[in-house]
């Protein structure tokens, strides 16, 4: 069993929810544990699973999750879409970064596809700044299309009209009242 104690979220989870369901409503799976991400990563089953490291930044994460919900509607995808966010779930992004992104500086936002435990691309924050939603998603797509071969999109062009990107500064999100002793 990975660690039982897990560290409260700097954020207020209210706050950051519309960020969270944007991922959530293509089709992505909150891996909030580190024993969640060991579950869905540790498998060495030849698929390819996409993880978006998501996150409260207004500028990179406010393209980056546009530029991602809109990749997975290409016509290849990744077997598998996951997500944890920074700030919130934080031992599950820390088990992230140190099992399975360990030759990666921290980013967050962030973008990896990952097939038997290994990364094949990578997309870090510093890719993703200035960019907009449109290039995110077609670096992804290319990706996509070298290294996946399920069939997309991932839902449907009415049902993906219906969307809404959650639009807000991460300096105006309230920290989480409960304090990390940390």
């Amino acid at each position: 069993m990975l660690n039982a104690k897990m560290r409260p979220p700097i954020y207020d989870p209210e706050a950051v929810q519309p960020m969270r369901d944007e991922l959530l409503y293509v089709g992505f799976e909150e891996v909030v544990t580190p024993q969640l991400v060991e579950d869905r990563l540790s498998l060495e089953d030849d698929k390819i699973s996409l993880v978006m490291i998501n996150s409260v930044c207004g500028c990179a994460a406010g393209s980056a999750r546009p530029g991602v919900t809109h990749a997975v509607m290409n016509e290849v995808i990744p077997d598998r879409l996951l997500t944890s966010f920074a700030g919130q779930d934080r031992d599950a992004v820390d088990h992230l970064r140190n099992e399975f992104l360990g030759g990666f500086p921290p980013s967050s936002p962030s973008m990896a596809l990952i097939k038997n435990k290994e990364v094949v691309f990578m997309l870090p924050r510093h890719h993703i700044e200035g960019r907009t939603p449109q290039q995110i998603a077609e670096v992804l797509a290319d990706q996509f299309n070298q290294h996946c071969t399920k069939k997309g999109p991932v839902i449907s062009e009415e049902a993906y009209a219906k969307l809404v990107h959650a639009r807000a500064c991460g300096s105006k999100i309230p920290l989480n009242e409960t304090k990390d002793s940390e």
